[in-house]
């Protein structure tokens, strides 16, 4: 980005909205005149704007392999959200962006990769699974487990039944309350990591989630075996202008915004303030 568009939003009209769960949905967001729209990297993010509200920021929640829209999946939890959950196709929102690191894929080249999802911490994680399945002969053995509250409350559900299709990775599924309709595993998300048989040394895990989940199933992935280091997560944090500057974000000497937010846990446990 130049220095002049640094802190000026790019205008983009959504195209689309689909319907995730009861409070979440996912935006397809016109791309056009968007220099960065295929070069961004899994695990990045953007500052939305709802001009008169606010801004707030998102993961990119699809591989720049795919979409020509730019997705943005999004819970209904605050000012900037509720606003844009009366959003229709044709209005207007700002995007400053991409922000902050990606995900090691390159280092993750050539190992067994798990992904661990819960709920809203599946669409940082989906950007490089599909990522992943786009370079599928780079890599070894992909496993996903993914939990969510309740059958309903499941993102990406036709994408869901794709991948448990898919020979290029194994899906598992579990949720917190099932109900008539579900036949699959029931119990939080840590459960399925419980037993599991896993090659620690060529295994590279990445999870993202609610805090409270994340410091279970990081805590399995370690019992499994897994280098700290060979656990990456994101770091949930305030980063309003996403460039370092506001000082929202800062944690010690890092800028979330900026040096992260994708950090291994070895990388997070030395940081003054841990989640």
């Amino acid at each position: 980005m130049s220095a002049r568009s640094l802190y000026l939003p790019h205008l983009a009209e959504i195209a689309r909205v689909e319907e995730e769960t009861p409070d979440t949905r996912t935006y397809f967001l016109e791309a056009n005149g968007v220099e960065w729209r295929r070069a961004y990297h899994p695990g990045q993010f953007v500052e939305l704007s709802v001009f008169g509200v606010g801004e707030a920021p998102f993961c990119l929640a699809q591989s720049p392999t795919r979409s020509d829209f730019i997705e943005l999946t999004v819970r209904r939890t605050g000012a900037v959200t509720n606003r844009l959950h009366t959003y229709r196709a044709g209005d207007v929102v700002g995007l400053r962006g991409p922000f902050g690191n990606a995900f090691p894929f390159e280092r993750a080249r050539g190992r067994n990769l798990l992904f661990v999802g819960g709920g809203i911490g599946l669409p940082p994680l989906r950007s490089l699974i599909n990522y992943v399945l786009d370079h599928r002969t780079d890599y070894r053995d992909v496993t996903v487990l993914y939990g969510a509250r309740t059958p309903a409350d499941r993102v990406y559900k036709n994408e869901l039944a794709e991948w448990s299709r898919s020979p290029a990775l194994t899906l598992v599924e579990t949720v917190d309350r099932g109900d008539d309709t579900w036949t699959g595993h029931v119990g939080v998300v840590t459960r399925l990591l419980k037993g599991m048989t896993v090659d620690a040394a060529a295994t590279l895990a990445f999870t993202c989630g609610p805090p409270v989940m994340l410091t279970f199933v990081v805590a399995e992935l370690i019992a499994l075996g897994i280098a700290p280091s060979n656990v990456v997560t994101t770091l949930e944090r305030y980063m309003k202008c996403g460039v370092g500057k506001c000082g929202h974000c800062c944690v010690g000497h890092h800028y979330i915004c900026v040096d992260g937010p994708v950090y291994n846990y070895d990388q997070i446990r030395r940081l003054p303030e841990a989640p």
